[in-house]
């Protein structure tokens, strides 16, 4: 009867305590006594010091991927005689601490906000290795990124144009800038997910882009870079990637008639692994596949190869995170119109204010039970949170042993990208910590959110004596 309850693409589990190792964090185990370990720490022992629900991440796999990321790129790039830039996407997962992880590492980094450009400089990040994003950026994140001397301003609209230059002007500098452009290319993904596709937000279209760049060469105070693409995110298919280079690279070439164009971002999106059976290609097919298709290009249209650059995120930080939950409520759920099929609904300490990918896009992820191992039989079942909505769903589709019980933890694997970074303080709770393993210790990059912070804002409540 459980099948009529699970999509085709889940199966029952013939180990129930197995920990796939394309999912979860390299330096993530199940030890001989039944608990998960991540880089040498126990389960346990992290939430006995941090408490739940809690972010963790393992370092040394951040560091590895990114690394690995950054080498892919140069080398796919220096195939057709060129190079590349890589940025690390910091929306997807930023404190300073990452920043400085990143900084260390010899990436660049984008940010889309004055509070993810404020995490990157406090990460040591130097302002000219930032790459500054986002359709809506206010007067004042503008002259405060030119101010610091920023890599690169992405201009998203016609009216960013004149806002750019008047910052520079201002300050009397010479800012770069690139121009977001909407390629058309559907990319095949959630639709809030998908950022090309015309009637959205983001960019311009591609028509329209040869006279706005010959607006943005009138100003003496801004230099034109090139075009930037971002198809979307959680991309599977390298097709998207090598449609949007046929028709960037056209783009790039009517550009060049009427001024150097050094450069072509192609953006991120890369898809990664959320749970058992997912096969999302590597990095390195989609750096491989981006750089034939860039040459063919070039070649076709007769110009030179311009320097490339790229923005993984996701790729770089999802699965290194985990989060950890104390299971609470147990509920085993009949549904009369599914022939009585059972569900077992496991409520755990946190929800949609710790990850809210689940209720936002119908993101699948997969859970274990992290602090024991279990002889008892698969059960299908379904994380879920504390808050007041139905739909405050963690993991919808998932098998966990049918003895999961209170007081046990859980973890669900791939949350280091959008969960940090999309949490909330929705029913008043607060917002976990942020912990880092590596070599055996643990340490927070960002401590857990008390009370005391949750109403410092508060006037009423600091005017009655209360903070």
């Amino acid at each position: 009867m459980d099948d009529q309850l699970k999509p085709s693409w889940l199966h029952e589990p013939s180990d129930v305590n197995a920990v796939d190792q394309n999912v979860w964090p390299r330096h993530l185990v199940r030890s001989s006594s039944g608990e998960i370990e991540i880089a040498g720490v126990a389960a346990r022992s992290l939430v006995a010091e941090f408490g739940t629900p809690l972010y963790v991440i393992d370092e040394d796999d951040f560091r590895a991927r990114a690394t690995g990321v950054k080498t892919v790129f140069e080398r796919a790039a220096a195939s057709i005689g060129t190079s590349a830039k890589v940025y690390y996407a910091g929306k997807v997962f930023l404190t300073s601490e990452i920043a400085h992880w990143v900084n260390e590492l010899g990436l660049n980094i984008d940010v889309a906000s004055g509070g993810e450009f404020a995490a990157a400089i406090a990460g040591s990040i130097p302002a000219e290795r930032i790459g500054y994003h986002g359709n809506n950026k206010s007067t004042r994140e503008i002259a405060r990124a030119v101010s610091a001397g920023v890599g690169a301003i992405v201009i998203d609209s016609e009216a960013e144009i004149e806002r750019v230059a008047a910052a520079a002007a201002a300050q009397d500098k010479v800012q770069k800038v690139r121009l977001r452009v909407n390629t058309g290319v559907h990319a095949n993904t959630h639709d809030y997910l998908a950022t090309a596709r015309e009637d959205q937000k983001f960019g311009v279209s591609m028509t329209d882009a040869p006279a706005l760049v010959a607006r943005i060469r009138e100003f003496n105070h801004l230099e034109f870079l090139g075009v930037h693409s971002h198809i979307g995110s959680q991309i599977y298919s390298r097709d998207g990637f090598v449609e949007a280079v046929r028709r960037t690279v056209a783009l790039h070439t009517e550009l060049s008639k009427h001024g150097p164009v050094p450069e072509l971002n192609l953006g991120g999106g890369f898809g990664v692994n959320y749970k058992p059976g997912d096969e999302a290609p590597s990095v390195t097919d989609f750096a491989e596949d981006i750089a034939i298709a860039v040459k063919v290009e070039c070649h076709k249209h007769q110009i030179s190869v311009p320097v490339l650059a790229f923005e993984p995120g996701r790729y770089i930080a999802a699965n290194p995170g985990i989060t950890l939950y104390t299971a609470g409520t147990i509920k085993d759920v009949t549904l009369a119109d599914h022939h009585d099929a059972v569900r077992k609904y496991v409520s755990v300490d946190g929800g949609m204010s710790d990850n809210a990918r689940t209720a936002l896009y119908a993101a699948d992820y997969h859970a274990i039970i992290a602090s024991r191992a279990s002889q008892a039989s698969p059960a299908l079942a379904r994380v879920v949170g504390k808050h007041c909505e139905s739909g405050d769903i963690l993991v919808r589709y998932d098998y966990l042993p049918a003895d999961v019980t209170s007081g046990d933890i859980l973890a669900v694997a791939a949350t280091g990208a959008y969960c940090y970074s999309l949490s909330s303080n929705y029913n008043m709770l607060t917002k976990p910590a942020v912990v880092a393993v590596r070599s055996g210790s643990a340490r927070a990059i960002v401590r857990a959110e008390t009370e005391a912070d949750l109403f410092a804002r508060d006037v009423r409540y600091q005017a009655n004596g209360n903070g």
